[in-house]
């Protein structure tokens, strides 16, 4: 059975220092490793890069399923991860669920990743 992190809001964009600028925080390192570990799933990169290169910047579960050839549960599950990790919004329109990704969240993990960022 895998480990289970503990909860953590990470629903907003990563907000602490660039990994090279000196020793993080606990709270930090945990924000950062569970954006992390939504991620670090091909399925959920797959649906990140579905959602980037949508024509209408959002996509319908339904319609990434059949892109990706996987049941709209194994879809929604990942999306769920990824809604979790602040990587993905969702808004209900009548009877469909509509997902776009969100790039200041990935630009902000991008930033924190990055060794040359404030120098």
């Amino acid at each position: 059975m895998p480990k289970t992190l503990p909860m953590v809001d990470i629903s907003a964009p990563v907000c602490c220092a660039p990994v090279a600028a000196g020793p993080m925080t606990d709270e930090a390192a945990l924000e950062v490793a569970l954006r992390l570990k939504a991620l670090a799933d091909p399925t959920r990169v797959k649906i990140m890069s579905c959602l980037f290169s949508s024509s209408a910047g959002e996509e319908i579960s339904g319609q990434l399923a059949a892109v990706l050839l996987l049941s709209e549960s194994t879809v929604s599950h990942h999306l769920g991860q990824l809604r979790r990790a602040g990587l993905v919004e969702s808004e209900r329109r009548g009877m469909n669920v509509y997902h776009r990704a969100r790039p200041e969240a990935l630009s902000a993990l991008c930033t924190v990743l990055d060794p040359k960022c404030c120098m």
